[in-house]
Parts: structure tokens; sequence; C-alpha cells
């Protein structure tokens, strides 16, 4: 049987020692913070904190997508190591040239490279990766492989609440008009994603009220199915932690003895959400 490699990016949010653990090779993407650029997770600097204390003090904070080459370099090195086939799964292609970058790189590869565009953010691209790797592990196909990432990607709800649209507009991942409008009504949206776009799910007029909406919205999602849950944040860990424990306690069924995954997002994602951002991931197992 061919071996196949798997391959995923630093948004995703798998930690290092899981990643290590299920064979997965991650390619980070770059967060620029004024005149610096770190790669995420490579460079130490480039933590939750940094950015968070950069957008408060208005400091420039951008991000950037790995290039072609990068992936291209992994690729080859993966195959040198004996790899006969590669998954590339990715963000969604709506919100960052990662997966263009991986496409244009699988072209080149002297490997046979599918990349995979989950439509998904965060977490919910790490869950779709770790269904890749669990069918690899079962002794799955190439094929069954990737028909599990993306199966797994569309059955997954995500939801996420931000204290200001402004971040997202900086970055062009909001329209302006929604941004202003929801500074000029004092709204805290409630927002998921849509075919790989952030679009607004509900508006609430507190922040009290957005992260109850969150447990409400994400215990609906569950019903009777058995899931994976995370809960991330960036500068709110009294917040997501408290919902972290409410999800534990009403999906306790769901979880199936499994842990309510909980984290802080990585500086990538933070660039894009600002500080008191929270956000759930429900994953259909």
């Amino acid at each position: 049987m061919s071996r196949i490699a798997l391959v995923t990016d630093s948004t995703a949010m798998l930690p290092a020692s899981q990643a290590a653990d299920r064979g997965i090779t991650v390619v980070p993407l770059q967060v620029i913070v004024g005149a610096r650029a770190y790669e995420e997770g490579v460079d130490p600097e480039a933590t939750p904190e940094t950015i968070a204390e950069a957008l408060r003090a208005y400091t420039p904070v951008s991000t950037s997508r790995p290039t072609p080459s990068a992936f291209l370099e992994t690729y080859e090195r993966l195959a040198a190591d004996g790899a006969e086939a590669v998954l590339s799964i990715h963000l969604s292609g709506e919100l960052s040239g990662t997966f263009e970058s991986a496409q244009l790189a699988a072209r080149e590869a002297s490997v046979r490279v599918r990349a995979i565009d989950t439509r998904q953010l965060g977490m919910a691209t790490g869950y779709a990766v770790l269904a890749a790797a669990d069918v690899l592990d079962a002794g799955g196909s190439f094929e069954e492989a990737a028909g599990a990432a993306l199966a797994r990607a569309s059955r997954t709800t995500s939801l996420f609440y931000v204290d200001t649209l402004e971040y997202l507009r900086r970055g062009g991942r909001i329209g302006t008009a929604a941004a202003l409008l929801g500074s000029a009504l004092a709204v805290k949206p409630l927002l998921t994603l849509e075919d790989g776009r952030i679009t607004t799910r509900e508006k609430v007029r507190t922040a009290g009220r957005a992260v109850a909406r969150l447990e409400e919205l994400t215990v609906e999602a569950a019903g009777d199915l058995p899931v994976d849950v995370a809960v991330a944040h960036l500068a709110a860990p009294d917040r997501a932690a408290d919902l972290a424990r409410r999800l534990r306690g009403r999906l306790e069924t769901n979880l199936e003895g499994r842990d309510v995954f909980a984290g802080e997002v990585g500086a990538v994602l933070g660039a894009h959400v600002g500080p008191g951002m929270v956000a759930v991931v429900l994953a259909p197992r």
C-alpha cells in the first residue's frame, strides 16, 4: 500500500504534539507586526498575547499566506521521505490564498498531491485533517481519506463572536458597510461560515447575550449526534472557559467521554478577529 502524507497549515490549530503523533506536517502562515514578520507556530514571539497587545496599541498587524515554493519544498521533502501521495488540507480559499498556493505547488510536485479547500477555519479545518488521519490509520485509501476530510468539514458548524467587526474589516474579511453599521448600532454580531465566507448569523446587544447564544446554537446544532467540540478565544480566557464548562455539561452524552477542546487561537487568526473573540466549532463524528 502506498504511503500517504498529510499536510495542513498553521491556522488549523492542531497542537504540535498531536500533529507529530498523527504524522501531520504543518506549513506556517506568517503574521507581520509592524515591520517584523513571524512564522506562526515556529517563531516563539508570534504569540496570541503579542497580537492582542499590538491590536490594542494600533500597531499595524497583517498576515501572509505560505508561498507556493514553501508548499512545493514540503511536498518534495515528504516524497524524499517515502510518501507516494500527499493530501494537503487547508482553510477556506475565500479567506486566504493558502489553498491557492497549495494548488500551484501541487501542479509542480513530483508526487501526487491533492489540495483540499475545507471551506472552514481554525479547529474546523483541524477536525477535517484528523478525519483524514483516522481513515489512513484504519488502512483507508487516498480517495477515502480525502472524502472523509471534505465530508466532516461540510457537516461542521463554526460560530464566533467578536467584540468589534473592525479587525475583520481591516483585513478585508468582512465588508466596510457591515462593519460600520455594526459599530453605529452598537451591535454584537454572531458570525458563522457559509460556503467558506464569514456571514452574520444573528445580532445581539450585549457580549453576555452573545456568548449565551453561542451556547444555545451549539446545543441545537449537536442534536443527538456524537460530536467533537472546540472553544477558542483571543484574550478572553474567562469567557471561553465558562462557555466550555457549560458545553461540557450540556453535551455530555454527545461527547461520549471526550473533552471539549479549549484554547487560544493562533497569531494569524487572532490578527483578524481581535481581542475578546470567542468561537465554538462543533464537528459531528
